[in-house]
Parts: C-alpha cells; structure tokens; sequence
C-alpha cells in the first residue's frame, strides 16, 4: 500500500483507456502518453495496461506502507528517502519510506509504475480517470491506494538504455494524414497548415489542444460538417480557423471540419508539448503511419523482453546517430 502524502492538482490514476463504449458517448481516456506510460510499466515487469499514476508538471510525494518495486518516468528529479534516485529506472522501497517527485524539466506528464499495479475499482472496464464525467476523481492528500500482488524480486534494478528514453522537445515536427474533410478548405488554407508553425496556448487540456497561429481558410462549404467520429489525434478547424487537436479525453463526437489526423506514433509529442511550444506538420498517408506503427510496436515487445532479460540489446553509432539492436540470448 502507498499513501499520497503531497498531491499536485490533476494528479490521476490512469491505464491506456475506456475501450468499446464511444458509441454511448463516452471517451476512452487514458494515459496522455503512451509511449512513456507503457515503458514505465515494463520497468516493473508489468502488462502494458496496468493502472498507474499520470502527473501534470509536478509530481507528488509518496509514502510506502509495504515494499514495492517502482519506476518513474519523466524527465524530473527524484528522491527518496532524501537521497537522489534516477528515472528511467526500477527501485525498491520498504516500509516507511518516502518517495519525493520534483517538476519536469521538459514535457508535461509524468508517470509512476508499481510492480502488480494499482488496484481499482473498474468503471466500464478501466481504471482511467475521466474528470469531466466523473469517472473517478483526482488524488487527493491521505489517499491511500493498494498495490497488485507481485514477485519483487528481480523486478528492482531494471535501467532503460539511453537511446529508447523518449526526449520530447517543446518545438516539433507532428506527422499528420489529410483528411477527411479536405473539401471543407481551400487548397490556400492546406497550404497554410502545412506551412505554418503553431504555438499551444495555455487554454489546452486533456481534451485538446488549441493551437494559435495563421488562419487556415475554408472552403464555401464552411467549418462545420454533419457531426461524425473524432479519433485521437483529429485536428479540427473550427470558424476562427485556429486548429485544435483533439487528445485523450476528446468527446466522442463533433461537428467541425477535420483538416487531418496526427499519426498514432507522434500523438504522444504533442501531448507533452507545453503551452508556448512549437508544432509544424508534415504529410504522410495511411500506409506510412501503419508502418510507423508497426515499428513502433515491434520496439516496445523489443524492450520488453529485454527489461525481462529475454535478450540482450547493444547501443550503435551509424550516421551520427544511435541505435540500438536486439539479439536473442542463446539458449
């Protein structure tokens, strides 16, 4: 068990979403980022899809009542017992300690992963915080949550390699698919978008983020559409021509012309983009953003089995950059 002993606001419990209930009107929900929420849970041997803690800018102090394996995953300063831990990593903690979270130094969400997770009462099947709807409820001081059961050892002392640290910068490149309702602008307005670098304004939240930048002008046929589906990552321009994308805890519906939709693989850069960040966008198709997918998918089973010690990964330099590459441990 670990109790809450200092709680910024909008600090939540959250897996990766509220699946199958759109068609009633509710949002998925879920983790902001993905990427950084699924690495923090594979750090302490956990599925993809166990609860955990998500915190906005500053993290929260928290007390041990048992001994746990955790990770934090951010870039933030770290402490426990007073004394300065890394992220990125899995660590032990015993009865009584204390685990203090400082403020990012980039990005805007944090993650906290326990070995077994965090146990909840499910709401339609997840433990993710909708607040709007009152799916759950912010953490507050003295909350006490209780922790999976797990096998500790062996879990603690886990390192994600430098190169698969996500390292997220407040000026970025989003790749975006058209559509689909490029009819609905003129071919000056999708100029103007795919041109044109856009700041976050600070009225952004978990919903969506509205960006401010050049107008992106309309076809005759207007902003507004005949209400369809909003996918995560839809980018919708409503009259003013200002885009907003659209984020976890998007409603499930809407009205306004989409211009396009950020590729699965980069939503997770815009939502740790913070107000006054940049973003431009780039164009890809469909095939394109299924194969970043696929990637995408095939690295994190990748460092998975690694943090299980399935294989072993080795860190190159080719072309300036580094990569690393995963062998299969022999047998």
């Amino acid at each position: 068990m670990i109790e809450l002993v200092n709680v910024p606001s909008l600090t939540t419990i959250q897996d990766l979403g509220r699946y199958g209930y759109q068609k009633f009107g509710i949002p998925v929900s879920g983790v902001m980022d993905e990427v950084s929420a699924r690495l923090a849970n594979y750090l302490v041997g956990n599925h993809d899809n166990a609860p955990l803690i998500e915190f906005v800018l500053k993290g929260p102090t928290i007390r041990f009542h048992s001994s746990a394996v955790f990770a934090v995953a951010g870039d933030v300063e770290v402490k426990l017992n007073g004394v300065p831990i890394e992220p990125w990593q899995s660590h032990w903690a015993k009865r009584g300690d204390v685990l203090e979270i400082g403020t990012l130094k980039s990005g805007v969400y944090g993650y906290i992963a326990f070995a077994g997770g965090i146990l909840c009462d499910k709401i339609l099947g997840s433990c993710s915080t909708y607040l709007r709807a009152k799916l759950g409820r912010a953490l507050k001081q003295g909350d006490k949550l209780k922790l999976g059961y797990a096998i500790l050892t062996g879990k603690e002392g886990k390192v994600l390699p430098e190169p698969l640290i996500p390292r997220y910068s407040n000026e970025s490149e989003i790749r975006v698919i058209l559509g689909p309702q490029l009819d609905h602008f003129t071919e000056k307005g999708i100029e103007t978008f795919l041109s044109s670098t856009y700041e976050v304004t600070p009225n952004s939240d978990r919903m969506g983020y509205r960006l401010e930048g050049p107008e992106i002008e309309h076809s005759e046929k207007g902003a507004d559409i005949i209400t369809d589906a909003i996918p995560l990552g839809a980018i919708q321009v409503p009259a003013n021509g200002k885009p907003i994308i659209m984020l976890a805890d998007r409603q499930t519906t809407g009205g306004y012309a989409k211009i396009g939709v950020v590729a699965r693989v980069d939503v997770p850069k815009v939502a740790q983009t913070r107000a006054g960040g940049k973003l431009r966008f780039k164009a890809i198709n469909v095939e394109e953003a299924q194969e970043l997918l696929r990637k995408r998918g095939f690295l994190f089973r990748n460092i998975k089995r690694l943090l299980d010690g399935e294989v072993r990964g080795y860190k190159i330099k080719a072309l300036g950059k580094e990569f690393m590459v995963f062998v299969e441990k022999e047998k």
